[in-house]
């Protein structure tokens, strides 16, 4: 079997993680990344490193036949998705498109896209299977999109395929420097600097978290397990938080208490996720990490590397 994987988004979060995954397994890895968002210093060493973005038609020169690919790039901060359709759209929708039929000219052996939680924004069912879908913001319009035309890549040219609906996935490196970033790692950074965590409405919207470790463990079972080949899998934990709930579980680990400062809630965000990974589990796969040992892991991390303070 080829053990050449192709990453795009390799410097961010999820991919930069699934790197240090695969090379530590022996897989050669090339890595996609136009760092608009991502950063070059969080790539393996290792990686073959291209930067380059996903809508430019150069991206099918650095597949080889046999390949599987990981496509984790993506405009994915909700407020920005807002307030930029249209960049939303030429990054999401134009780039999964390029991704995949670079995929079949090159003649790939299986293409593993992300599609997201966002999907089910509007659902009323929780826990949501996969086949309860209602997004309705421009970011999850975007993934639906791109759902869409992989399933025509899927009907018309037999290509093997599995799609992710990644929950709230946290973890080492998270990405910190968004508009607004992740609850998990902004409230860390914040008390780590004695600065108070900031809140966007009450704190009761409640979310399942997924450590990246457990994710990780997914992804290897997308390219060794053929039971994942043309289907669509819920990766959560199936258990939610209140974001007020995680403030305070991170405040424990720290043995700090600095009260959050309350805003005004953003617009285009679900009140509660909750996955039903029943499908997952079928194939022999579950979350491991519990809540409390992942975040305390954050922040050992972010103790140690002190990246925050370099860009603060």
């Amino acid at each position: 079997m080829n053990r050449r994987v192709v990453i795009t988004g390799v410097a961010g979060f999820i991919g930069s993680n699934l790197a240090d995954c695969l090379l530590g397994r022996g897989y050669e890895i090339v890595g996609v990344d136009d760092l608009s968002q991502g950063v070059r210093e969080q790539v393996p060493e290792g990686v073959v490193f291209h930067e380059l973005d996903v809508c430019s038609p150069s991206f099918a020169d650095v597949l080889c036949p046999g390949d599987v690919i990981f496509h984790l790039a993506a405009k994915n901060c909700i407020s920005d998705c807002q307030q930029e359709p249209v960049a939303t759209a030429t990054t999401n929708v134009v780039g999964t498109v390029n991704v995949l039929e670079s995929a079949r000219r090159i003649g790939a052996r299986k293409v593993v896209y992300a599609e997201s939680s966002a999907l089910y924004e509007g659902v009323d069912r929780f826990p949501t299977p996969e086949d309860e879908l209602r997004p309705e913001s421009f970011y999850a319009l975007s993934k639906y999109a791109a759902m869409v035309f992989a399933d025509g890549f899927r009907r018309f040219h037999q290509m093997s395929l599995t799609a992710l609906r990644y929950f709230c996935v946290y973890g080492p490196r998270q990405d910190y420097r968004r508009t607004v970033p992740p609850v998990m790692s902004a409230f860390i950074i914040k008390l780590l600097r004695g600065e108070r965590p900031v809140i966007y409405g009450t704190g009761e919207k409640r979310r399942d978290f997924v450590h990246v470790d457990d994710v990780n463990r997914f992804h290897l079972k997308c390219i060794e397990d053929p039971q994942t080949d043309g289907r669509t899998f819920n990766l959560g934990s199936g258990r939610n938080y209140s974001v007020n709930e995680v403030l305070e579980i991170i405040q424990r680990i720290l043995d700090v208490r600095i009260s959050p400062e309350y805003r005004p809630d953003l617009p285009g965000e679900a009140q509660q996720t909750l996955a039903d990974i029943s499908r997952a589990r079928s194939i022999g796969w579950r979350p491991q990490v519990s809540i409390e040992d992942g975040l305390r892991g954050m922040v050992d991390y972010y103790r140690e590397t002190r990246i925050p303070w370099k860009l603060a």
